[in-house]
């Protein structure tokens, strides 16, 4: 069964400084019907105004991604994290029995537009920590997130991976298994996902479904969760 999230229908919320899209409840958006799948609780397409963004403030038990399309973050952390994270970067952030943090866009002149992505993990109460890399280039599937760090992606604490889909020209085609849930989120371009077209900011929930065939106009992408 295929369940596609137009991005019109998301959540927004505009503070001046944030510009917010929320493909599921978050904030004072609320929706009973879009609470997130499976595991995965949040995204939250956000662009953030040059010099601008998010104080210190703390989360715990929440495993925590952001994905960086333009400009840059500058991250702080409780427990001594002080990095810079640019376009093309991904990090992962494991709230566990707590952490305090900030992410501001340190550029005076360039706005910054990222994925805030939040997971629930399969257990409560672990160490915190933090890590980021750079997003490989290039065609095809690429792992960016597992439960175990596998074929060079980052952990989280939870039985869910997270690929980036870039199709090359002749498309892209992956085994899916009925046992588990999918979720796309187009990040770029236009791309036809089991015949269904999508555009940034569109989202689809696929259940039951053994199949994942993805075609796109070049420089497009898209995450892939595969949850359980």
């Amino acid at each position: 069964m295929i369940t596609l999230r137009p991005a019109a229908d998301r959540g927004h919320a505009n503070f001046g400084w944030l510009d917010s899209h929320h493909t599921f409840s978050f904030g004072s958006y609320h929706d009973p019907a879009h609470m997130g799948v499976s595991a995965l609780r949040v995204i939250n397409d956000d662009r953030v105004t040059p010099g601008a963004g998010f104080g210190a403030h703390p989360h715990r038990d929440m495993e925590i991604i952001s994905y960086v399309l333009e400009g840059s973050i500058e991250h702080k952390d409780s427990m001594g994290s002080h990095t810079r994270l640019n376009a093309g970067q991904i990090q992962v952030m494991s709230a566990g029995t707590g952490i305090v943090h900030s992410e501001y866009n340190p550029d005076d002149s360039t706005g910054l537009h990222f994925l805030q992505i939040w997971i629930q993990p399969d257990r409560r109460g672990v160490e915190p920590r933090y890590a980021q890399q750079d997003v490989p280039p290039g065609e095809g599937a690429t792992l960016l997130v597992s439960p175990d760090g596998r074929d060079g992606s980052l952990s989280i604490h939870q039985n869910a991976f997270i690929h980036l889909l870039r199709p090359a020209a002749s498309g892209l085609t992956r085994t899916l298994h009925a046992d588990r849930t999918y979720y796309v989120h187009a990040v770029h371009g236009t791309l036809t996902v089991n015949g269904v077209s999508m555009s940034a900011g569109d989202g689809m929930t696929l259940a039951a479904e053994t199949a994942l065939t993805v075609s796109a106009q070049a420089g497009a992408e898209a995450l892939l969760f595969d949850l359980p």
